[in-house]
């Protein structure tokens, strides 16, 4: 464990790059991410990393930093290039969770155009299908990814949630998925060549780049508009689409996000856990914290120290319907166990953080009502997924 000023401070590491972390004493940054952040600064042509209040260790990268360099590093980025959160408001005429999360889609089985041509979710493209990647369109993914059914809670800047149109009451749907496997297919490509070493031809890796981070925003769009008809709604626009893996060329110099927000004047969701708020803020950071912000509580526990943990603390019912009394749907019991809410940081204080640094202010507060990460075992979608692939 690191403690930190409460103002933020430059940590020195070398004449040439800086590492400044966004947390005050009460928040828990494991000195490992920390680290990680200082071998960062160490590579060549890096200038500066920020971290953020959710920072935890990642696979040769800090999780939660925005990191700048004059080199692009893709490793930096990550794998799941695109990955990001949206918002979509969404109009039910009555929000109970138990009958809502018996009508939620299959969201593990892909869309196809040809095989689903007649899905109205197509509706939500515009154009070709980027980088002509079909595989796991539509589809939420593993890990922290999550469909889930939200209800405004608390409004805490009435002029910002008024321009959003948002009140307390409404309902959202929450977005978090990233290119299902397309960045992991540009990110190898490079590291089977080059390793953690810079892009030699930053050019083509980043037309690469951008079709994966586009392709992750249409499939956010695809999985709203999946769940918008099977509840009965109208899909509608996104109101807040933000990534928070990608790198852009900025003033000149690689801006490296890697879980965490684009902050310059956008409206960001900063997401919470299964049984615990999130909160959509504005976000005006400037360049200290590389013009970014938190994208999440972050993880506490490693997935490890999760599944173990919790089959000691929590029983499965109880990761199921959550002590908010919001519904999780989640048919892998491993999953459940890795994504339990005590395995992430407490979203308050990252909020709290970023507010007492100036990078943010909170918006409104949303409570989850049903939450998706995979099909329960025994739903039609798992039956159909049996007879065709058979298995499971």
């Amino acid at each position: 464990m690191s403690a930190h000023p409460s103002r933020p401070a430059p940590l020195p590491h070398s004449p040439s790059a800086t590492v400044t972390v966004f947390a005050s004493p009460s928040s828990w940054i494991e000195s490992d991410a920390v680290a990680q952040c200082h071998q960062v600064a160490a590579l060549d042509g890096m200038i500066h990393v920020a971290a953020m209040p959710d920072l935890h260790p990642g696979k040769g990268a800090p999780i939660g930093a925005a990191m700048t360099s004059t080199v692009l590093y893709p490793h930096l980025v990550g794998s799941d290039i695109g990955c990001g959160i949206a918002v979509f408001p969404i109009r039910l005429k009555r929000a109970v969770p138990e009958k809502l999360a018996a009508r939620f889609p299959d969201l593990d089985r892909a869309l196809h155009p040809e095989q689903d041509a007649d899905d109205p979710a197509w509706a939500a493209l515009a154009g070709e299908i980027p980088a002509g990647h079909l595989d796991g369109l539509g589809t939420v993914g593993r890990g922290n990814h999550f469909v889930e059914l939200a209800r405004v809670d608390t409004v805490l800047a009435a002029e910002h949630a008024e321009r959003l149109d948002l009140a307390a009451g409404d309902l959202v749907l929450i977005v978090h998925s990233g290119s299902r496997g397309l960045g992991e297919r540009i990110l190898r490509a490079h590291t089977d060549l080059h390793g953690a070493g810079p892009a030699p031809d930053p050019a083509g890796y980043l037309a690469m780049h951008d079709a994966a981070v586009r392709w992750g925003s249409l499939n956010r769009r695809l999985m709203a508009a999946r769940v918008a008809h099977a509840l009965g709604a109208e899909p509608a626009a996104s109101i807040v689409d933000e990534c928070h893996n990608l790198v852009e060329l900025r003033d000149g110099v690689y801006l490296h996000r890697k879980g965490a927000a684009p902050g310059d004047g956008r409206d960001v969701l900063i997401a919470g856990t299964r049984g615990t708020p999130s909160y959509l803020v504005a976000a005006h950071a400037g360049p200290a914290a590389n013009h970014s912000v938190a994208h999440g509580a972050g993880r506490k526990m490693s997935r490890a120290d999760a599944l173990r943990r919790g089959k000691a603390k929590h029983t499965v019912e109880e990761l199921r319907r959550t002590a908010l009394g919001s519904l999780v749907i989640c048919g892998e019991r491993q999953l459940l166990f890795e994504e339990a809410p005590t395995a992430y940081k407490r979203i308050e204080q990252v909020i709290a953080d970023l507010v007492d640094h100036d990078l943010v202010t909170p918006v409104v507060s949303t409570v989850p009502l049903v939450t998706y990460k995979t099909p329960d075992v025994g739903t039609r979608g798992d039956r159909d997924r049996r007879d065709k692939r058979g298995r499971r």
